[in-house]
């Protein structure tokens, strides 16, 4: 696939999935546009109980590794029913009430009907409240939605078939803007679009990836917990989602992002190393950042007790809570360039320890060795599943710089 269709198809799924409401809890029809995509490539694609939607490109050989990106956006639900007939709502994700003040939503009732709506706070008349809506602190309290209907209290509102409990999605109001992509909601239906891209053109380069890829969409990320269950055994998992641009960050719109650490705490050394080494070699503007109120699919894995290496890079967003966050579109072809070549990279170029030229050892196999070996030196393999603990030299003798576990 030639470049300029590459950036053209991914342009066209992510302004389609931007277009298609999908707050955690609700993304079901997301998912319904996402398997259009794949069944278009004629790639087979399964569903976890939890509904993380997965695909597999087959490689050459080695050990499996994984892709994670996920589909659902910050949102809301209705919390109360008022006496004025508009909604009090509870959040979904984590955000700040002032970022969606004057946002147009769509209330989603349980029958799949939909009403719209405005998010607006109780004191929205400057003429009415002079200073105080100036000095008006936004908070669930004092935000709510206004109806496009006809209600003045609660029984006109319960007659639209309104309920506590029904979704409330933000408009993303998406548009291509001079080589921008403007909208809500570009977390992270951006990474998604790159792994949807990036299938395509590996399957028509006709060329097979290092080893086995999983692809893996969750649907429960902005909550914190999306791929705490679901990924295939992996030696690696390299998560994309979103960089933030702002004050004080290295981060912006026009390049890629390596977190080397958010919320969580660091992500895997030696993984860092090669996305920045492949980055270099092939010319990828990448530029390295330090997000601390983040946390990623990767990192919910970890703490799941994921037993892989994990590494977290993406596009950089501006204001990607607020109303009409943005990003550069030409970094999609940067992100596309970058995936495709570490997937077409061997996995023993990071899965391989500095003090050793053995190759890594498939989970399948370490699995058996541990059950041929009883359940004492399986328990400690779980501690140290790599190898035994590094002693400061290398097999030939030689110090080893650093212990890639550490």
């Amino acid at each position: 696939m030639s470049r300029n269709n590459s950036l053209e198809y991914c342009t066209k799924v992510l302004l389609e999935l931007l277009s298609i409401p999908s707050p955690t809890g609700y993304t079901q029809h997301a998912m319904k546009q996402v398997e259009h995509y794949l069944k278009d490539l004629k790639i087979p694609f399964e569903y976890t109980p939890k509904g993380a939607l997965i695909w597999t490109l087959k490689g050459k050989k080695g050990p499996a590794r994984a892709v994670a990106a996920h589909i659902d956006t910050l949102g809301a639900v209705v919390k109360e029913i008022k006496r004025n007939g508009r909604l009090k709502l509870s959040m979904i994700g984590g955000y700040d009430w002032a970022t969606v003040e004057g946002a147009e939503c769509v209330l989603h009732r349980f029958d799949e009907s939909q009403i719209t709506g405005t998010v607006v706070n109780e004191k929205q008349s400057s003429h009415v409240f002079g200073q105080e809506l100036r000095d008006l602190k936004r908070t669930a309290e004092v935000m709510e939605v206004r109806l496009d209907a006809e209600t003045c209290n609660r029984v006109d509102t319960e007659a639209l078939g309104i309920e506590v409990g029904n979704f409330v999605s933000f408009k993303s109001q998406a548009e291509l803007v001079n080589g921008f992509i403007k909208g809500r909601h570009i977390d992270n239906k951006a990474a998604v679009a790159i792994a949807l891209a990036v299938t395509k053109e590996i399957l028509q380069s006709k060329q097979k990836p290092a080893s086995d890829v999983h692809f893996f969409i969750s649907n429960y990320e902005e909550v914190g917990h999306g791929a705490a269950i679901g990924i295939p055994e992996v030696a690696e998992l390299l998560c994309i989602d979103m960089a933030a641009v702002g004050k004080g960050q290295n981060s912006d719109e026009y390049s890629v992002t390596l977190c080397i650490k958010d919320s969580s705490g660091p992500y895997d050394y030696s993984m860092n190393q090669h996305l920045m080494k492949l980055a270099k070699e092939n010319k990828i503007d990448l530029k390295t950042d330090i997000y601390n109120y983040y946390s990623s699919d990767a990192s919910a894995s970890w703490k799941a007790g994921g037993n892989h290496r994990a590494a977290l890079i993406g596009p950089g967003v501006d204001a990607e809570d607020g109303h009409r966050g943005t990003l550069a579109l030409f970094w999609k072809r940067i992100d596309q360039d970058g995936l495709a070549r570490r997937l077409q990279s061997s996995p023993g170029q990071t899965l391989q320890h500095p003090c050793t030229d053995e190759e890594p050892e498939a989970p399948e196999r370490r699995r058996q060795r541990q059950l041929e070996a009883g359940p004492e030196r399986a328990l400690l393999e779980q501690r140290s599943p790599e190898r035994e603990p590094c002693d400061g030299t290398g097999h030939d003798g030689r110090s080893c710089a650093a212990d890639p576990r550490q």
